[in-house]
């Protein structure tokens, strides 16, 4: 009941902002005209249409707030007033009370707010869908005063977050049962996905294990910060992390004006990326310009700072291989390769003609190689490749979603930056020294020497083992024998019973004819 609750919820607040209006505001038919007419009247709608979609994404909750960051940095796919609108949901959600916030610490820690922090601002620096930020002064450890950034979960997130999740599971089982392309679309299999990662936000343990990750990771990169973890003072709706300085990244004017090398810091976006995804196989999922700043301070001066790390997205070592061979063959234009590649990998039936799928993917991409990012849209590159897998009855990879929905932050993020960035030339040679180092003798000696201790432990006992494998592989064999020589008795008395019946029986009948015979004569 509370699925339908929810999806009447829904409706009433794309009624309520005139969320109708926007979508057939789009279309130029007379008659959808005319449906937009019926529809808006006696409805007052006078606020700007960015303004109404962004308000109406906020009171539907997190999840949609998501949806909207995600369009705000996709300035090519939508109208730029819609897009600066949206980007208000970056950092900008309606704050709530502070009082609830210095209620949650208290709770968490089970003493007074001051005997938390030195110091504790109570108007929120940054709110977004699932927590709030405030700075604050603790004493570590070691005794020292830290400036922090305490994050605080918003109260009541894990209900609102289950009552849209079941709506999507539900929608997402009729898609598939309905749907022809369900099976293909997995998704069922999506959803699924997208609920271990909100789940996953909503305990900040767990984000701040990720920052921490990330931090060894992106150590001696010198491309980026990720903010210290304090662990004394982190609990699963409170996490305490080092306080950054910097500038949003979205403000390139400033960033220009300081000195910024701006053509730069998008090629450097591209390689933290590609160096996240591939070298690490552990990668920022949730990279809207409301979660980076870029360093203004003398010695760190340019480099990225990454914040908010509760959606991390991990590859496998299949996966991380297999991407990195598509992405290689694609940027050599070697579509008979990507071809074999989906063929191989399962992702098509086997049945596939590689040469209709590689003229397939050739059409879709060749026309936007050699150009600058400003004109081309990696979005209409994927529409159409979904086009494509249609046609070809390609299997969707859930756990390749948060990488897509990366992929295309980091182009609207590229385009924000640089429009005359070449994203393939930028990633080109750093995924081609990636290949080397995972194909040639360098993986070879690294892991040697990763299995150094094991192979240091087995020499001095493999000749006992050699002895002990003789043995056991002796007495198998005697026992073998002894079976089979067992089973070979076993047939030759059968056989012998066998022959020594056949025998009387032809005898019986010899008998009987003589006796006849002898009958008759007599």
């Amino acid at each position: 009941m509370s699925k339908f609750l929810r999806g009447a919820t829904i409706l009433w607040v794309a009624l309520r902002y005139g969320l109708d209006e926007l979508v057939l505001s789009g279309f130029e038919h007379p008659w959808l005209r005319g449906l937009r007419r019926v529809l808006t009247l006696g409805r007052k709608l006078d606020a700007p249409r960015g303004v109404r979609l962004r308000e109406a994404l906020e009171s539907l909750g997190p999840i949609f707030v998501k949806f909207g960051q995600v369009l705000s940095t996709r300035s090519d796919l939508m109208p730029p007033d819609v897009a600066e609108e949206l980007a208000k949901l970056q950092d900008r959600v309606p704050p709530f009370d502070p009082q609830i916030a210095v209620d949650t610490i208290e709770k968490s820690f089970r003493k007074p707010l001051d005997q938390v922090f030195l110091s504790f601002e109570r108007v929120p620096v940054a709110s977004a869908s699932i927590a709030q930020v405030h700075f604050a002064t603790v004493v570590d450890r070691d005794g020292k005063e830290r400036e922090v950034a305490v994050k605080v979960l918003r109260p009541g997130m894990k209900r609102v977050i289950d009552k849209d999740l079941a709506l999507m599971h539900m929608m997402a089982s009729w898609v598939e049962r309905l749907s022809a392309d369900g099976k293909r679309l997995k998704p069922r299999q999506v959803v699924a996905e997208f609920d271990n990662y909100l789940h996953d936000e909503l305990d900040l343990i767990r984000e701040a294990s990720n920052a921490a990750q990330l931090r060894r990771n992106m150590d001696g990169l010198d491309l980026v910060l990720i903010p210290e973890v304090y662990w004394d003072f982190c609990r699963p709706d409170v996490m305490v992390m080092e306080r950054m300085k910097g500038v949003p990244i979205n403000q390139i004017e400033r960033l220009r004006e300081a000195g910024v090398d701006i053509p730069k810091l998008a090629r450097d976006g591209v390689t933290i990326f590609f160096t996240q995804v591939f070298r690490d196989g552990f990668f920022h999922a949730d990279m809207h310009p409301g979660n980076i700043m870029v360093s203004l301070e003398p010695e760190t001066f340019g480099r990225y700072i990454s914040l908010d790390f509760g959606i991390v997205g991990t590859l496998t070592e299949y996966d991380k291989e297999y991407l990195a061979q598509n992405f290689t063959a694609f940027f050599r234009r070697d579509y008979k390769r990507v071809a074999e590649l989906h063929i191989e990998s399962g992702w098509v039936p086997p049945t596939t003609r590689v040469d209709e799928l590689e003229a397939a993917i050739r059409a879709v991409c060749e026309p936007y190689f050699d150009r600058p990012l400003a004109e081309i849209s990696l979005g209409m590159v994927l529409m159409r490749l979904f086009q494509t897998s249609r046609r070809f009855q390609v299997e969707i990879q859930p756990q390749l979603v948060l990488l897509q929905k990366t992929l295309l932050n980091i182009e609207g993020l590229g385009r924000q930056l640089d429009p005359n960035l070449d994203l393939w030339s930028t990633a080109k040679p750093f995924l081609e020294k990636w290949m080397l180092d995972q194909m040639g003798p360098q993986r070879l000696w690294r892991e040697l020497k990763a299995e150094a201790p094991r192979y240091a432990k087995l020499l001095p006992e493999l000749p006992r083992l050699v002895q002990q494998f003789l043995q056991q592989d002796r007495h198998g064999s005697q026992q073998a024998m002894q079976e089979l020589l067992a089973e070979q008795k076993r047939t030759n008395r059968l056989l012998q019973m066998i022959l020594y019946g056949g025998v009387g029986f032809v005898l019986g009948l010899v008998v009987v004819r003589i006796l006849l015979v002898t009958h008759f004569i007599f």
